[in-house]
This record gives structure tokens, C-alpha cells and sequence, in this order.
């Protein structure tokens, strides 16, 4: 009874992770990505940066921002919330007098109710539509992100060439340590194993939206109609209920790649990498029951081949090495995508370990669990606020 389970579990496993493979494939080929525009934008664009203790990552995005090409009516708005190591003298200096840049220093704490992002994001938003002239495009960027010189425009134009309400492009997750290596590809492979990007871009369905809060172009109209980042006051995943509200008002989102334009290095460390991931993780899957069942399924999937493949015979033995290769092939075409020409020796040992970043991602969900029921998430020495329901319209 035990052998006959494990070789039809390993045999659905293995075609849900050849699946993957596929639609990553697919994804690798398919998938939009950023490109130069042909002519200026014309626009007003603000670029609004929340940073809290980022002296030394945000004098390096203020420093792309002084290089962007092809946006003549460009403003840049940096909020220092309530910062401790000196990001506003850095951000300060590293503007060197640009008159598009603009630092402003704020040392409130959040409203009850909202996350120190939310919290900053909305206020950038009130400070770019200040004066006479109101922001036609608004792009939040983390302090954390580097941007090539024709980033900003090219994320513009691609938002007005798809007439959508909010773009994302995706930046390529720079890593370090073997942790964020194992890790940090999960982000983008989550979806393209998943969502054949091309009909997830061209449907309004909320369940289908992909977002990224490291870079998101709005269009200011579409922003402001449905509330900006006060409807997701609360939210430990706001970027992507932002996408998910856009779309219940019958307005468009696309993620597209950034490679080439935009990377981000978000962890320095598996110290860093599990703070961060717990304060977010809780919420991913919409509550504990579908944590459970989300990672059960990948483990499922992705798990059970590769032990198939090392402790079954025979047919079992097979399969188990087409699913657990079919998992490898799957997290490499996402990494190559997502990291382009850079693709190199350490993505594929990476990938071949995939089974390990999956077990470290579920102990990661659980932890972001625990910590939540316990009353201990933080970011950033900041406590997470009580969560709301996600917003339904």
C-alpha cells in the first residue's frame, strides 16, 4: 500500500513540476521586459522614495536618479521616516544641489492601523501632488533599488503603451550569502511556474495579479481614484492588494521584466532575509489555511520526487528523477529570466537545490506565523500592525 502511494504521489508530482517547467519556459520567452523609448516623455513624473536607516543604499539610487535620460519633467521626492544613522544628510549630499531632488525628514510615528511603509508611501503621495502642477505618473521606489540611466522612462513608457494602472517591473534580486541564494529566486519563480505572464497581464481576474512594491508605476489618476496607499493601511503585502483593488475597479496591471534596468539587492544577510520574510509571510497565502496547504502542495511537488528518486526502484526511481529535474529546469528558466545575460554556475547549483529552498521557505511561512501569533513581528524596529481584511473593492 505504502509503495503503490508513493509512486502515484511521485507521479503527479512529477507532471505538476514538468508543468511548471513548461509554463516557466514559456515564461522566459514571453514574458514583456522593459526597452528604451524611442522619444522624452513628456510627463510629470515623481518618484517618491520611503527610507528609513538607508545611508548606504539610498545615496546610490539618488545617484541613478541624477543619471535618468529621456524624462523632461522628472521630480524626486525622498521621505526620511524618523531615521537613525544620518539617510537624510547622505541622501542630502549625494543630491549635490539637483533642484529635481527633493529630501524631506519626517520623525512621526504611523497612524494606529498602519505599516511604516503605507504610512511613508501615502504622504510621498501627498507631498507630489503639492504646488500647481499634479504628478500625471507617481513611481514608489525602495531605497534599496538601482536603476539604470533609461529606467524611469522606459517604465513610463511601457505603463502608457499598455494603458494600464499600475506597472511593475520586475527588478532582478541580487544575492549574496547561500541563504539569499536559496531564497531570493522563489520570489520570481512563485509566479512565473505559475502564470503564463502574458494572459495574467491581459486579464482583470484579482487572483492573476502580479506586483512587486520595490518599484510600481502608477498612473496618478488611477492611484488616486481608489485611495492611494490608505486602502491598504494595514497590509503586510500592499503592493500586490493595490494590483488586486486596480483590477476590481476594472483597471489594468502588468508586471513586465526589469532586466537590464532594474535590481535590488533587498537582504544582506540570513539575519536580514528572515526578518524580513516573516513580516510578510503570514499574510501570503490569505491565513494559516492557506499557508498549510500551499506548502504542502510544494512539498508535495517539488519534495517527494527527489526522494522518490533517491530511495524508490524501477519506475518509481524514474519518475522521481524526471520531477525533481523538471524542478530544477523550472527554477532556472525563472532565475535566467529574472537575472538575464548575469545567469551563471552558482544560479544553476542554486537550482538544483531546489528541494532545500523549499524546505527553507516553509520553515520561513511557519516562522512568519509563530512570530504573528506571538506578537513579535518587526521591521525595521518598528512593530507590525494588527492586520485587517484585505480589501475587497
Amino acid at each position: 500500500m505504502t509503495d503503490r502511494l508513493l509512486a502515484r504521489t511521485t507521479a503527479t508530482a512529477a507532471v505538476l513540476a514538468t508543468a511548471s517547467a513548461a509554463v516557466s519556459l514559456f515564461n522566459l520567452r514571453f514574458t514583456p521586459g522593459l526597452r528604451t523609448p524611442d522619444r522624452d516623455i513628456a510627463e510629470r513624473i515623481v518618484v517618491c522614495i520611503p527610507a528609513r536607516n538607508e545611508v548606504a543604499t539610498l545615496p546610490l539610487l539618488i545617484g541613478d536618479l541624477t543619471r535618468q535620460r529621456s524624462c523632461t519633467d522628472l521630480q524626486v521626492i525622498v521621505l526620511d521616516d524618523d531615521s537613525s544613522d544620518g539617510t537624510a544628510s547622505a541622501a542630502r549630499a549625494a543630491a549635490a544641489g539637483d533642484p529635481r531632488i527633493r529630501v524631506v525628514t519626517s520623525d512621526a510615528a504611523p497612524p494606529a492601523g498602519w505599516t511604516g511603509k503605507a504610512a511613508a508611501c501615502a504622504e510621498l503621495a501627498r507631498l507630489a501632488d503639492e504646488g500647481d502642477a499634479q504628478a500625471s505618473l507617481i513611481m514608489f521606489v525602495d531605497a534599496d533599488v538601482r536603476l539604470a540611466p533609461g529606467a524611469v522612462a522606459a517604465a513610463a513608457g511601457a505603463l502608457r503603451r499598455r494603458d494600464a494602472a499600475l506597472l511593475c517591473p520586475w527588478p532582478e534580486q541580487l544575492v549574496g550569502s547561500v541563504a539569499e541564494r536559496l531564497v531570493q529566486p522563489l520570489l520570481a519563480w512563485s509566479w512565473m511556474s505559475t502564470l503564463p505572464v502574458p494572459l495574467a497581464n491581459s486579464t482583470l481576474l484579482p487572483s492573476m495579479a502580479v506586483a512587486c512594491g520595490q518599484f510600481m508605476a502608477f498612473d496618478a489618476a488611477a492611484y488616486r481614484a481608489i485611495g492611494g496607499h490608505g486602502r491598504v493601511a494595514a497590509s503586510a503585502t500592499e503592493d500586490l492588494d493595490l494590483a488586486r483593488i486596480l483590477r476590481r475597479r476594472g483597471m489594468s496591471t502588468a508586471v513586465v521584466s526589469g532586466t537590464g534596468f532594474v535590481s535590488c539587492r533587498m537582504y544582506d544577510s540570513a539575519t536580514d532575509l528572515r526578518s524580513g520574510y516573516s513580516r510578510w509571510l503570514w499574510n501570503e497565502f490569505g491565513g494559516p489555511v492557506g499557508s498549510v496547504t500551499a506548502t504542502l502542495a510544494s512539498a508535495a511537488i517539488y519534495l517527494v520526487p527527489p526522494i522518490a528518486a533517491l530511495t524508490a526502484s524501477g519506475s518509481v526511481r524514474r519518475l522521481g528523477w524526471s520531477g525533481y529535474l523538471a524542478g530544477t529546469v523550472s527554477r532556472m528558466a525563472s532565475r535566467r529570466g529574472e537575472s538575464g545575460p548575469r545567469f551563471g554556475v552558482d544560479d544553476v547549483l542554486a537550482a538544483a537545490l531546489h528541494p532545500v529552498s523549499i524546505l527553507a521557505f516553509t520553515g520561513l511561512v511557519a516562522e512568519s506565523h509563530v512570530r504573528r501569533q506571538r506578537g513579535s513581528l518587526t521591521w525595521k524596529s518598528r512593530p507590525s500592525p494588527s492586520p485587517s481584511p484585505s480589501p475587497q473593492r
